[in-house]
């Protein structure tokens, strides 16, 4: 969780909980049980009042980016992070930046009673957090963001050599009101069909050929899959309904 810039390939894969059993026999012989093996996740995404970063993602333009703040169960600590992509390059097509604050300051950020660049001032480590506060600040107010959607999930982590990181996110959850870091009544699950999982493998390079082999195996293929890009089209369906 303490990294602070990302640069790696993410491919995505839905799959059920028997291809989860099955790619786990030979990945747990590659790889070990990441530090944070397993979490629940919530990313609170900012966008306009029009959700004009979610639409304009879901059109897969050849760059895009996201800003959202992330936070794990029972850690006393939010990420702000800038999720950048560029379409057709296939190394590194994926860059995350991001600063960590404490939820109190989050709190405070949000309500528009401080910056990131403040905040990263006051608790600076390396020039690159001022960097990247700064970048947030400027998100925020060039494009008037604000907090839209919140999406929760629950991760199983797997790490490998050579930075190679698994995922498994169940239990897809969203919501576009009472937008707080926690769990609410409010919560709505999009998977009725409780097998669906999202299955994310993260590398700086190719994958290694044991891991090709399991997914033509199990007959995996890649996916485009937005957690916030579906839920926000759940929203819009349940809004025309």
């Amino acid at each position: 969780m303490d990294g602070k810039v990302f640069d790696r390939i993410e491919k995505k894969y839905l799959i059920t909980k028997d291809d989860k059993k099955a790619l786990l026999s030979t990945i747990k012989k590659h790889m070990q049980k990441d530090k944070y093996h397993k979490s629940e996740v919530y990313n609170l995404y900012f966008d306009t009042d029009n959700y004009d970063l979610i639409i304009q993602s879901n059109d897969q333009p050849p760059f895009k980016h996201k800003l959202r703040a992330r936070s794990y169960k029972g850690y006393d600590r939010v990420f702000l992070e800038i999720k950048t992509k560029i379409r057709g390059r296939d190394l590194n097509p994926g860059f995350k930046r991001r600063v960590m604050i404490t939820h109190d300051d989050f709190k405070q950020l949000i309500k528009q009673k401080t910056t990131a660049e403040n905040l990263a001032s006051q608790k600076i480590e390396t020039g690159g957090d001022m960097q990247i506060a700064k970048e947030v600040d400027y998100l925020i107010q060039h494009h008037n963001l604000k907090p839209k959607i919140l999406v929760i999930y629950n991760r199983e982590s797997y790490k490998g050599d050579d930075n190679l990181r698994i995922t498994f996110d169940e239990n897809l959850k969203f919501r576009d009101t009472n937008l707080r870091l926690n769990k609410s009544k409010h919560d709505k699950i999009y998977f009725k069909d409780k097998q669906n999982i999202i299955m994310e493998v993260k590398a700086h390079g190719v994958f290694p050929l044991w891991l090709v082999e399991a997914l033509s195996k199990n007959k995996l293929y890649p996916q485009q899959f937005s957690k916030v890009g579906k839920s926000y089209e759940r929203i819009r369906k349940e809004q025309n309904v």
